[in-house]
């Protein structure tokens, strides 16, 4: 295996990186996210289970979507009836992430279930050709946001699937595991033996080690092909012209009403974080007669 790339400035750089065992026919996948998952989450106040689960699903969508094979972005929901009311994750095709969860600021820390109580995982898929995103929308099976994946690639892919995630403020961190038709007939114990050295991996070992290391620590009698890591990042810039448009919609009658009452126009952008400010003058030029609207 080559030697880990490292960066003594961060030892938790933002990659992912796949492997295959040669003789086995199983295939893994490693991510590993330090200032990305940190920009995420800057000012969000998260209470600390919340802030888990999040890191969680963005290291699984992550995985998910560096084994795509088709570009797109790719959406997951997960909403629920307690404590934690939704956690989103979308990821593209040059494996830029955003996300946000919503919760009570008190969520004390719990199983999947108690967290999230009774809800749904939403899947959403866009891809350059596709008429309209492709969704699959299933009730939560399983007791952490492991299990909840686990379960639904096991039904989506048709190939059996472990995953291990951890997350604390510095980091958030996957391992994926996924047996490939004909996995069985190449080494009958294959599929077996991997998922009960991968389960000897400890959540600190996920965040602190890189993943040759974490590799070899898990598998180090097994054949691995390890793959070039690939770079992730955090990408949710402000994008004024999206709240010019929303606000254009509105109409001028209603951002005129606000604008009396309030003397500016203050739009949060819940995903990102972001905080949009218009005042009077901003709101007027945006219905001027060379914008495009005039309406209330």
């Amino acid at each position: 295996m080559n030697p880990e790339p490292t960066n003594p400035a961060d030892p938790h750089p933002n990659r992912v990186r796949s492997f295959l065992f040669e003789q086995l026919d199983i295939r893994g996948a490693w991510v590993q996210l330090g200032p990305a998952w940190r920009e995420m989450t800057a000012g969000r106040n998260y209470a600390g289970p919340v802030h888990d689960l999040l890191g969680q699903l963005a290291a699984v969508t992550t995985l998910i979507s560096a084994n795509l094979k088709q570009a797109g972005l790719l959406t997951f929901q997960l909403r629920g009836d307690g404590a934690v009311s939704l956690l989103l994750m979308d990821c593209d095709e040059q494996l830029r992430l955003r996300g946000m969860a919503r919760a009570d600021v008190d969520a004390a820390a719990g199983s999947l279930p108690a967290l999230l109580g009774a809800g749904s995982l939403t899947l959403t898929l866009d891809q350059a050709g596709m008429r309209q995103p492709y969704q699959s929308h299933v009730p939560l099976q399983g007791e952490s946001l492991a299990g909840v994946f686990e379960h639904y690639l096991a039904q989506s892919e048709q190939a059996p699937t472990r995953l291990w995630l951890a997350a604390n403020p510095e980091t958030a961190a996957g391992l994926f595991l996924q047996a490939l038709p004909g996995a069985a007939l190449r080494d009958a114990d294959g599929w077996n033996r991997v998922q009960v050295l991968a389960d000897t991996v400890r959540a600190d070992e996920l965040l602190e080690l890189g993943s040759i290391k974490l590799i070899e620590r898990l598998f180090a009698e097994e054949d691995v092909r390890v793959y070039d890591p690939r770079s992730v990042s955090y990408h949710c810039p402000y994008d004024l012209e999206k709240i010019h448009a929303m606000l254009q919609s509105v109409g001028q009658a209603e951002c005129d009403a606000i604008i009396a009452g309030q003397g500016e126009i203050r739009v949060h952008d819940d995903i990102c974080n972001h905080e949009y400010v218009l005042d009077a003058a901003a709101v007027a030029a945006l219905f001027t007669p060379n914008g495009t609207s005039q309406s209330g």
